[in-house]
């Protein structure tokens, strides 16, 4: 007969059994919860690329944003997951496990929709920078290629935790100082990997037809042909960055994770916020009216700023990463078209620059490491190691995406075909 010590003990260790399952089904279930809001983003990003093009192109844009989800499913279920966090075997470049979810726990399985829906962005981003001339067939192998290739193994350098290269850590050449590079919710992984490759794909591909003077090259304006549809979408892009941000702790049941998700977003509305005045101050110091695509894509690019340390700076540091956000993007925005390249969206000065800018910020506005709070040897290795982490990734993606919008089909803007679809929209 059982003593009444090994009754109470088997009654512990059952009830921890319960709470540990208790804590994984509340942790699953948030994490889908933020992966779903995450994954109406590609709604905000289809209505605010309709809506900023010429209504030709409506049906193009909408259905290139439908199948980035739909074929990143594909991709990230096939190759994806595997190079992005598989296990046992992976190396600090890339894992090599759970292809096809094979083997893949089903605990996991929230985390792996969690990150699929954060492929989908990266390659959504893209999309907005090769609006109304590139052909359906280069695009559907670029989205294929950066939601299961490209991606995946960036988040690997910076997410996986045990092997990547970037999350590892570097050591000074004394030993006593590390630095890991954080991006907490993907300011480089994200937003610079497509950033970068919207940057390369619109440069390839060429201006639209009508985009810049033929003698004087100025850049003349093709208006899209719905604001309000512009509009909606950037709200419902407002709306799911909470989760973007917040959802990055990826679990709820840990003590502190609560405070964490709620920093997360607060610092996102106040990135946002700010961003978006300070464009729009900045567009009326340009120009002769207030604009509110550029407004739009201030905020956006406030927020894309802020995912990087939304979960290490305090409130003001927010505001001022939002301030330069609106800086960096008018700054980048102003570039290409210096440089003739034709940006619908301004995707790039969005997203490569919002979220350059937001990598480095963390350097500086940590709130117990930053330069602007203790500036010595450790805050130093810090900013090196987030230049470090931005830069390889720029390297990545930008020569993958050389090699897919430099090579056939990729090239379809110069045929006459692309010509004529120009013309008359794209099928």
């Amino acid at each position: 007969m059982a003593s009444s010590a090994e009754l109470l003990n088997g009654t512990l260790q059952e009830l921890k059994t319960q709470i540990r399952g208790t804590n994984e089904s509340l942790d699953s279930f948030f994490l889908c919860t933020m992966a779903i809001v995450v994954y109406f983003m590609q709604c905000g990003f289809a209505f605010l690329e309709a809506g900023a093009v010429r209504s030709k192109n409506t049906t193009n844009i909408l259905i290139k944003n439908i199948l980035d989800s739909f074929i990143g499913g594909i991709a990230y279920y096939v190759i994806g997951y595997g190079l992005a966090f598989g296990a046992p075997n992976g190396n600090p470049f890339c894992g090599s496990g759970y292809f096809a979810m094979s083997y893949l726990p089903e605990s996991k399985f929230s985390h792996w929709f969690f990150q699929f829906v954060f492929a989908a962005t990266a390659a959504t981003i893209v999309s907005g920078a090769v609006a109304e001339r590139c052909e359906f067939l280069a695009y559907i192998t670029y989205s294929f290629i950066i939601t299961g290739i490209v991606y995946p193994i960036v988040s690997h350098w910076a997410w996986d935790g045990d092997i990547g290269w970037l999350s590892i850590g570097i050591k000074a050449q004394n030993g006593s100082l590390v630095s890991t590079y954080h991006d907490f919710a993907g300011s480089g992984v994200v937003h610079v990997t497509g950033g970068c490759a919207a940057f390369v794909a619109a440069a390839i591909l060429g201006p639209r037809i009508g985009r810049f003077d033929d003698e004087t090259k100025k850049p003349l304006d093709i208006r899209g042909h719905s604001v309000p549809l512009a509009s909606l979408g950037g709200f419902i892009l407002f709306f799911g960055f909470f989760a973007f941000n917040g959802g990055s702790q990826l679990s709820i049941s840990n003590s502190g994770d609560g405070s964490v998700v709620a920093i997360a977003m607060v610092n996102t509305i106040l990135s946002g916020s700010v961003a978006a005045f300070a464009t729009l101050l900045l567009g009326r110091i340009r120009g002769p009216h207030w604009s509110l695509l550029q407004t739009i894509n201030g905020g956006l690019a406030g927020m894309v700023a802020i995912c990087a340390g939304c979960d290490v700076v305090y409130p003001w540091g927010a505001c001022i990463i939002g301030f330069f956000a609106a800086i960096s993007y008018t700054c980048w925005s102003m570039l290409l078209l210096a440089l003739k390249i034709d940006d619908p969206l301004d995707a790039v000065a969005v997203h490569y620059g919002g979220g350059l800018w937001g990598v480095i910020a963390v350097a500086f506005l940590h709130r117990s490491r930053g330069i602007v709070m203790t500036f010595d040897q450790q805050s130093g290795l810090d900013l090196a190691v987030q230049l470090v982490g931005v830069l390889a990734i720029t390297a990545w993606s930008g020569g993958v995406s050389i090699i897919v919008f430099g090579t056939s089909p990729a090239q379809g803007v110069p045929s006459q075909q692309g010509v004529r679809d120009q013309r008359s929209g794209f099928p």
